[in-house]
């Protein structure tokens, strides 16, 4: 079967974008309407379980990825067979996943207490919260989920977009009304179980009508099986750490600090974490293309490439960091109240965090377009564990900073030194020396010029924080980027980007056709 792949990649990046922007703007107003509506207690609950399932869920890390990869050649052949035996094992192992999410999920139930500091919002059961939250969890395992990956292999993800724009939005619309009229937690929890059990059975029924000629029937050969588990494990391993270390940070805070603590941390988070899903976009559009390039072209253009995007994302980075330095604290204000601020100095710990957390994204990228998942598999279970262990030591010390500092620390030390050895004895076979003496003169510009934006912003303080938000948006639109490309305008990576930009627009930013 041959694919529309440039009219479905641009369907996917658009619909892509636009669901970002929906889980944006959308999961904000329901959490700005809990803060205001519950407190910031329920917020904080409502991280907590959303932690504590993330690291269950890791049963599922590299299934999907690994089943969908192995339909791609059954697909170009139009084996309807063999895409039919690889559904029925998805179909297992998703039935398998979701017993053993409730199976582990269950086992610690007698641990719950621990996980949350000091006393739970009133008339709160805390179990009765996690058994709803846990049985959402496992019946979207075993409700059809197994029927998503035909979507995924037929480039069609469009379809499960628009999907969950109409189920998510008749769920958030039934939650906020529940939080308006009844102001009940449990119903709250109620209603997004139901919705998602809806959301899977109408997204099976669609994937029926579309793909009717296929079912989850047949085996595979044993060898094959083989196979698909060994990616399943390398991935498993390659895609731990981050969620590990999102979970921990959570799950650490609510035990020691307690849940109006992880509430606030959980504001700033969010603001960052949003940002950071958008650049995913430039990481997902640009994967395949460096797989690609990765196979056919030489050491010596891929560690250009490498520059170049190095350079697109340091500029993002310095950008977003100036932004952050500036704007966090009156944004946060205008949204959650100055009762409800973090001290600017964690504002400072958020800006190094984003920004490590920036290169430590590029080389995954990198990494997973070169396929060196086996060789990387301990890297992430290693930078993960050491993450806990400091995340569970640096915070009865320093609270919230030791945990932004522990993550960090171990990206810092542990995991971005370990992807700089695999991605250079596999993919460049040289030292990567030069590559990080760049990086650092990348962090120093950004320290410089975060330094600067945020003395001029100082003196913008003004009466309204609509005008004093606008106001320094300027500045750091202006001063940066200005600085930026007074510096790079003549270099290859700078000239790179243009063209690549250029090559996507057609040429229609005339602006840029002078640095081509």
């Amino acid at each position: 079967m041959k694919l529309e792949r440039s009219k479905n990649s641009a369907r996917n990046f658009i619909f892509g974008i636009i669901t970002k922007i929906y889980n944006l703007l959308v999961p904000f107003l329901m959490r700005t309407a809990m803060i205001y509506l519950l407190g910031m207690e329920y917020v904080g609950l409502n991280s907590l379980f959303t932690s504590v399932l993330s690291v269950l869920n890791l049963a599922e890390l590299g299934i999907g990825s690994a089943l969908v990869f192995s339909m791609y050649k059954p697909l170009a052949e139009d084996d309807t067979e063999k895409i039919c035996a690889l559904m029925r094992l998805y179909k297992i192992y998703y039935r398998i996943i979701g017993l053993v999410i409730l199976a582990i999920g269950v086992a610690i139930t007698p641990f719950l207490p621990h996980l949350v500091k000091g006393e739970l919002p009133d008339n709160m059961n805390l179990y009765i919260l996690y058994y709803l939250n846990l049985g959402t969890t496992v019946l979207s395992y075993w409700l059809f989920a197994y029927k998503n990956c035909l979507l995924n292999v037929h480039q069609r993800n469009d379809v499960g977009d628009k999907i969950g724009y109409v189920v998510n939005t008749l769920k958030y619309l039934g939650q906020f009304l529940i939080l308006l009229i009844f102001k009940n937690y449990y119903f709250y929890l109620i209603v997004a179980m139901g919705f998602g059990i809806v959301s899977n059975i109408v997204t099976a029924l669609i994937v029926d009508k579309m793909y009717p000629q296929y079912k989850a029937k047949g085996k595979l050969p044993k060898e094959e099986v083989k196979v698909i588990n060994q990616r399943v494990r390398d991935l498993f391993t390659s895609k731990i750490g981050s969620i590990v270390v999102d979970s921990a940070d959570t799950i650490v805070i609510s035990a020691f600090l307690g849940l109006t603590s992880l509430a606030l941390y959980q504001n700033y988070f969010y603001i960052m974490n949003t940002v950071l899903g958008f650049i995913t976009l430039i990481t997902a559009s640009s994967l395949a293309g460096i797989g690609n390039s990765i196979i056919t072209e030489s050491e010596e253009k891929n560690f250009n490439d490498l520059k170049k995007l190095t350079f697109l994302f340091c500029w993002i980075g310095i950008f977003a960091v100036c932004c952050f330095a500036c704007l966090y604290q009156p944004f946060m204000t205008l949204w959650v109240g100055e009762k409800n601020l973090l001290p600017y100095s964690m504002v400072i710990t958020f800006c190094v965090y984003f920004f490590v957390k920036q290169i430590n994204t590029l080389l995954n990228v990198y990494k997973d377009a070169a396929g060196i998942w086996h060789k990387d598999r301990f890297r992430p279970l290693v930078t993960a564990g050491a993450n806990l262990i400091m995340n569970l030591i640096m915070v009865q010390f320093w609270g919230l900073y030791g945990i932004l500092l522990s993550t960090v620390l171990s990206m810092l030390f542990v995991g971005i030194p370990w992807l700089f050895q695999n991605l250079f004895t596999t993919i460049f076979h040289f030292s990567p020396k030069k590559y990080i003496i760049k990086i650092l003169q990348y962090t120093i510009l950004a320290v410089a010029l975060c330094t600067v934006c945020v003395v001029i912003s100082y003196f913008i303080t003004l009466d309204s924080l609509i005008v004093t938000l606008i106001l320094r948006f300027v500045v750091c639109l202006i001063l940066p980027n200005f600085v930026l490309f007074v510096i790079y305008r003549n270099t290859d990576e700078f000239k790179g980007i243009v063209q690549i930009i250029n090559s996507i627009t057609k040429g229609k930013i005339k602006l840029l056709k002078r640095w081509m």
